[in-house]
């Protein structure tokens, strides 16, 4: 008695929390169809721990060529690269020192070509990391800033100190580095000036108000797509300019930072300028020009830790395109475990309705700078995470590893490696390293999860991967094989084309309909919650038929492919999550 009544209660509550959005029209049927990069799965390769071949315990290009087939299994459409440019690694690529060498660790320009020949030969377009904020301090370009050799005198952001009465000299504002954990100003005692570094002291920012700086970037990616791109990442674009006036910034006032940490400040001087907006612009225009040339379109994405309003604004316009997208990092930045149905509702309609007419939308759980989603959110969720990533309207980045839900991996101090730990010292690394989300993949449960031979890796394998690797997951329901499921039903014209509805289901469950003309519908929920749920769909969308077929359930649904559902009565275990089709037969393109 007392469960029926607290069945009662609850739907009584549930019937006052449903609500229903239409967010999204979908393209109409004689369109143009959409581009690649609309349509495909973008995946990200961090270069070093996908495939060693050469027995070094880190990976290379020849282990990722070794790996193109994998891709085809997951139906991805682009991969795009960490840096693989010539580098002394000290930040792993992201600190050049030749933007038109392949490093030796990860191979030669011959290697290079030939992974790139795979992969096109399996109609997958690469896509490589571009850095153009900073070079590394040992590229040619810097070595020669230093003795004021032209034309390369003013290619980096030098100022004179501020002198006191005794001589001493002091940086030319309070400007803090990212990871370095102090000025983002450096004394050169040869040029007797300090130089910027937003990044680490190793990594000089450019100077884009020198036109030949930004003839030389341009030349590069021109250089990269005259040897098969299809297109870049730009890392880091709103670091690009900085004031002129060098004008102090504020304090954050955010809890937890010391005042020489990078978040103690409010990043008014150094960050979304506008200047940066038209340079993202120029190159846009660029690369348009290509693919006037070549007939294909030659892609940009563009990272920006950003607010909200300054991150859509490097879309640009339809008359003055900028990127084709800006990375949405909302789930990333705001989606945790405290999130609810009504909080992911919003931050898709926001997305969503915040782009500049006529825009695209993008979706990414993860990155190689930020906690792998299954340690953000709970491992239970994954599944239904990536039926939000790939079914809504719009391109899906993942990041490597994601598709398996593995974990973050447990790096001791004297494992550390990644210069943003090693920079806070032994106590605080553990809240900046960014080493845990960057360990091998696991490809089976053999040695070293079959990831490379050497008896000493770059970084850890995770604990757990003679379980959680790729080999394993093939075989049985599991995060895989469900990812290889929505990699494939994305592809479907419903998901290519049709209209989106969101639906607040209750607090914890949300949901989400794509439809498309006469193709089937389809109905995605999940549960966010910690308790077992069951919501009426009926309520919610009064349009569909009594029955509900299976199409893809996450690990812990309790349901397979196939199984029948009453459409007012879905019960969903907690973290669960379903898709759901008016279909009952299995044609559902």
């Amino acid at each position: 008695m007392f469960k029926a009544i607290t069945a009662c209660m609850w739907l009584f509550a549930f019937n006052s929390l449903v609500s229903s959005e239409y967010v999204y029209e979908g393209l109409p049927s004689d369109s143009v169809e959409p581009d690649w990069w609309q349509k495909e799965i973008i995946y990200q390769i961090y270069v070093r721990s996908f495939k060693d071949s050469d027995g070094d315990g880190i990976g290379d290009l020849n282990g990722i060529t070794e790996k193109v087939p994998y891709f085809k299994t997951i139906d991805v459409g682009a991969v795009w690269l960490s840096p693989i440019f010539l580098s002394p690694q000290n930040d792993f690529g992201y600190d050049v020192s030749d933007y038109k060498e392949i490093d030796p660790i990860y191979g030669s320009m011959a290697d290079f070509e030939r992974m790139r020949d795979e992969f096109h030969k399996h109609g997958i377009k690469i896509l490589l990391d571009f850095v153009p904020n900073h070079t590394s301090d040992e590229h040619e370009w810097f070595q020669k800033s230093v003795k004021k050799i032209e034309p390369f005198s003013d290619y980096y952001v030098w100022k004179d100190p501020i002198r006191d009465a005794y001589g001493n000299v002091t940086p030319p504002s309070n400007w803090l580095g990212v990871f370095n954990s102090g000025s983002a100003w450096e004394w050169n005692e040869e040029r007797q000036q300090y130089y910027l570094h937003q990044f680490q002291v190793k990594q000089p920012d450019l100077n884009y108000r020198n036109p030949s700086v930004r003839e030389e970037i341009k030349n590069t990616l021109l250089y990269w797509l005259g040897r098969g791109v299809d297109g870049f990442r730009f890392d880091a674009v709103n670091y690009l300019f900085e004031r002129e006036d060098l004008a102090d910034e504020p304090k954050s006032n955010k809890i937890g930072y010391l005042d020489t940490d990078y978040d103690s400040l409010t990043h008014t001087s150094t960050l979304d300028q506008p200047e940066t907006y038209s340079i993202v612009r120029q190159w846009r225009q660029m690369l348009d020009s290509y693919r006037t040339r070549e007939k294909k379109t030659k892609f940009m994405m563009v990272e920006c830790y950003s607010p909200f309003d300054k991150t859509l604004l490097y879309y640009g316009t339809n008359s003055e395109p900028g990127a084709h997208f800006p990375f949405n990092f909302l789930f990333i930045g705001t989606f945790d475990q405290q999130s609810d149905a009504a909080k992911v509702h919003n931050m898709i309609k926001s997305w969503i309705r915040g782009m500049p007419t006529g825009m695209w939308p993008n979706w990414v759980l993860g990155n190689h700078d930020n906690a792998r989603m299954a340690s953000r959110s709970n491992p239970m969720l994954v599944d239904g995470l990536h039926m939000i990533q790939h079914l809504l309207p719009g391109t899906s980045v993942t990041y490597y590893g994601d598709e398996l839900g593995l974990i973050d991996t447990n790096v001791r101090w004297d494992q550390t490696v990644d210069p943003a730990g090693l920079n806070v010292g032994p106590y605080r690394f553990l809240k900046f390293s960014r080493d845990p989300v960057r360990t091998p993949f696991p490809w089976d449960s053999s040695y070293n999860a079959g990831f490379s031979n050497s008896s000493s890796l770059w970084l850890p394998l995770n604990a757990d991967y003679w379980k959680k690797n790729m080999a394993e997951e093939s075989r049985f329901k599991s995060n895989l094989r469900s990812y290889r499921q929505l990699a494939r039903l994305r592809r479907s014209l419903t998901f290519v084309k049709g209209d989106l509805h969101l639906y607040t289901l209750s607090k914890w469950v949300f949901g989400f309909s794509r439809s498309f003309y006469d193709h089937p519908t389809y109905f995605i929920v999940v549960n966010f919650g910690s308790e077992i749920e069951i919501v009426n769909l009926l309520e919610a969308r009064g349009t569909l038929p009594v029955t509900l077929k299976v199409k893809v359930s996450s690990i812990n649904s309790g349901f397979v492919t196939g199984n029948v559902l009453r459409t007012d009565k879905v019960l969903l275990r907690p973290k669960a999550a379903l898709v759901l089709t008016t279909s009952l037969i299995n044609e559902d393109s």
